[in-house]
C-alpha cells in the first residue's frame, strides 16, 4: 500500500520526527495540530482563535491529501484546560455542522503551555 508524507513546513516536524499527515491508501491521517499560523510562526492567545487556526492548519494537510473536512470520520480535541473546550463548540458546529465525525474530547497538558487546542482527524480519501 502506498504511503505518502504530507507536510506543513513547520520546523517542529523535522526536530519531533513527525509527518502533519500521511496518507495510506485511501486513509488520511492528521497528527495532532495546533493553532500556530506557520507563515510567521505565531499563535494567538484565544482558544476560539488558535481553534480556527487550526481547522485552517488541518484544511491545507487534507487538501495536499486529497481530501476536506467534509471527508473527516474521526476527530480527537485535545484541550490542557476542560472548560474551554465549550467556547469551541461554534467553530466546531461550523467546520462540521453535517460531517459530524466520531468525536472525543480528552483534558492533557500539552507541549507547551501557549497551546490551548490541538485536534488530530482522520479522513478518507476523496474518489
Amino acid at each position: 500500500m502506498n504511503r505518502t508524507q504530507i507536510s506543513s513546513g513547520s520546523s517542529f516536524e523535522e526536530k519531533v520526527a513527525y509527518s502533519r499527515a500521511i496518507v495510506c491508501g485511501d486513509d488520511v491521517f492528521v497528527s495532532g495540530t495546533t493553532g500556530y499560523d506557520y507563515t510567521n510562526m505565531t499563535i494567538e492567545d484565544d482558544v476560539v482563535a488558535q481553534c480556527r487556526q487550526t481547522f485552517t492548519n488541518i484544511e491545507a494537510a487534507l487538501t495536499q491529501a486529497g481530501s476536506s473536512l467534509q471527508d473527516v470520520v474521526r476527530v480527537t480535541y485535545l484541550l490542557p484546560e476542560p472548560t474551554d473546550f465549550e467556547k469551541c463548540w461554534p467553530v466546531l458546529r461550523e467546520r462540521f455542522g453535517d460531517v459530524r465525525p466520531a468525536a472525543t474530547m480528552l483534558s492533557a497538558r500539552l507541549v507547551e503551555p501557549c497551546i490551548k487546542i490541538e485536534i488530530e482527524v482522520t479522513a478518507r480519501k476523496r474518489r
